[in-house]
């Protein structure tokens, strides 16, 4: 069951859901208010507002939920596509408006960029084709949590470069949630970042999922290891950023 997409049809219906709780992997299970993802451009925070002034050219928008992100691009008229994994989450975004809206695992967009490029470098291919799609790749709401661990981390930015065009970024949000073991001491078996989440929506319960939140030191030295230029665009004193990755 799609229990996040239920929560959002529900609100998109009549603006009332029950309650979406979000179980984690290091303490009681917090409220997620769904309202938050129908917001309008007076909602976005500032760091929002401030990614999506930075996005150039094709932009692909990953974990693009509900559309309120690709919304405000296309009415600027960006060339966007947005991509959710949940299929309620792409029809309310089609409802809503945005024109192309595609149910999509990210990764496997990945992997078929990589086949082209594979198909672009090999000399006998009778069908080559341009190994770059994208001139911005967008992930709010800290999006590049998809990754789901520090190696998946380092996966994704060894590859990514295969959905972008030259010239291409990434631009994304993200946390350093150190504070979440204030006077305990930091995990020992994996990266303090590295979190388990699980939704529960009119008693029915999700399947557990990785995300990854990464401070801003680790996402320097990680971004230099897989060949990237590292730029912090804003800080909020609050423990989170946004950030922006080209190409070394």
């Amino acid at each position: 069951m799609d229990v996040f997409g239920q929560a959002l049809s529900d609100y998109f219906t009549d603006h009332q859901t029950e309650l979406l709780l979000l179980h984690n992997s290091y303490g009681e299970p917090e409220e997620m208010p769904v309202s938050i993802f129908f917001r309008e451009l007076l909602d976005f925070p500032e760091l929002e507002v401030l990614a999506l002034s930075k996005c150039y050219g094709r932009v692909l928008d990953v974990g693009a939920g509900v559309g309120s992100h690709a919304l405000f691009l296309q009415k600027r008229r960006f060339d966007v596509t947005a991509i959710d994994q949940s299929q309620a989450a792409v029809d309310i975004m089609l409802q809503r408006g945005v024109k192309n809206a595609v149910a999509a695992d990210f990764f496997e967009l990945m992997r078929e960029a990589e086949k082209s490029a594979a198909s672009v470098n090999n000399p006998d291919s009778s069908n080559p084709q341009h190994t770059g799609r994208y001139d911005t790749l967008l992930f709010l709401m800290n999006g590049i949590g998809i990754t789901g661990t520090l190696p998946g981390l380092r996966d994704f930015l060894s590859r990514a470069h295969h959905l972008l065009n030259d010239g291409g970024q990434l631009l994304f949000d993200s946390s350093d949630i150190r504070y979440l073991y204030e006077g305990e001491e930091l995990p020992s078996n994996q990266y303090y970042g590295e979190i388990s989440y699980q939704y529960e929506y009119k008693e029915q319960k999700g399947n557990w999922f990785n995300w990854l939140y990464i401070d801003q030191h680790m996402l320097s030295r990680v971004a230099k290891e897989t060949g990237w230029k590292y730029e912090m665009l804003f800080d909020d004193q609050e423990d989170q950023y946004l950030a922006r990755l080209t190409k070394a």
